[in-house]
């Protein structure tokens, strides 16, 4: 009826809107976890909590076809399908705690144990129903793919005294994953606003230390590509792009905290552009098919408000692209080119 709540999709063709969950919040005990789709568009993963736990669960986009994934009794967040399908990503904190199900063997009690902020992650095949555990590490944030084999997710929160931040990278083939750090150790322990390049070669990210947020960009074998101090943006205050080819880094701030102009890197973080605002960037982004830059930008000479911008890859030549607009603007995602 109206006003019911419940997780809605519009369809863009048929502009008609269905529930497809009953389900009032996507916080589920605590967690944030956002539907993830299939590459298709056909069916999408969401977990949500149980009686006890949290379950990763699969539907068709009608909300017909619904499959609970994992049903460990644990708690099973953040699943991301690969691009081609045959893998679904997600944490658990089952090696931890088993089941939070009473009477179940091994069972947490959560009367006295405290409920998790993260777990482990796995990876589900899909075709075999094999769950394969990735790594020991504990990982409070969501892991996502580059590729249909290659993942790459995070373990730490310095925000609650973490003493370190580490990158990681996996394959989905060997179930293995690797650090990634300078191999001469000069980089600290707290790496932070990670940009993966495109073909999982190299990471660019902030160097935290206590002053400073140095920039650097490293190969996954830990051999240094390039490194800047020239721009030092706080903590989680940075917002990198990769071009596609690798060629071009674009760096700039986030969330409206945007104090450089635009900035256009090479790979070796040599500079390419290097613009005074107005307008500020913030949260660049690379279309897919490599020909422009986009970001969000700020030009006090105007209304101060945050505008959508366009480059070429190398960061020259800017038009803003929403100045006729109304409102508040924020920039969402590309579709298709």
């Amino acid at each position: 009826g109206q006003g019911t709540g419940g997780l809605y999709i519009l369809d863009m063709d048929s502009k008609i809107s269905g529930r497809i969950l009953p389900i009032s919040s996507l916080v589920q005990r605590g967690f944030t976890s956002q539907p993830s789709w299939t590459a298709n568009g056909s069916r999408l993963a969401i977990a949500l909590a149980t009686g006890y736990d949290i379950d990763i669960f699969a539907l068709d986009k009608n909300g017909s076809n619904i499959q609970n994934l994992t049903n460990s009794g644990a708690y099973d967040l953040w699943p991301s399908w690969s691009p081609d399908g045959r893998y679904l990503l997600f944490v658990s904190d089952r090696a931890r705690c088993p089941s939070w199900i009473p009477g179940d063997e091994n069972a947490c009690d959560a009367l006295t144990s405290p409920p998790p902020n993260g777990g482990n992650p796995y990876l589900l095949e899909l075709e075999t129903g094999a769950v394969s555990q990735l790594s020991d590490q504990w990982v409070t944030e969501a892991p996502r793919w580059l590729d249909n084999n290659k993942f790459v997710f995070s373990s730490g929160d310095p925000t609650f005294g973490d003493p370190e931040r580490t990158l990681w990278i996996g394959d989905a083939n060997t179930k293995l994953a690797r650090q990634v750090r300078l191999l001469d150790g000069t980089d600290g322990p707290i790496r932070l606003s990670e940009a993966w390049a495109a073909d999982g070669s190299a990471v660019v990210y902030q160097n935290a230390g206590e002053a400073t947020t140095e920039i650097i960009a490293a190969n996954i074998d830990g051999s240094l590509i390039g490194r800047t101090s020239d721009l030092n943006f706080p903590r989680f205050g940075m917002a990198a792009a990769w071009s596609v080819d690798g060629s071009r880094i674009a760096i700039g701030g986030l969330n409206g905290q945007c104090q450089y102009g635009i900035r256009v890197f090479d790979r070796n973080l040599d500079s390419v552009a290097n613009g005074s605002p107005p307008p500020s960037m913030c949260n660049p982004s690379y279309s897919p098919d490599g020909q422009w830059l986009v970001f969000t930008g700020i030009n006090p000479q105007v209304d101060g408000r945050i505008d959508v911008y366009a480059a070429t890859p190398n960061g020259f030549g800017s038009a803003n692209l929403t100045g006729g607009l109304r409102g508040a603007i924020s920039l969402i995602g590309w579709v298709g080119g």
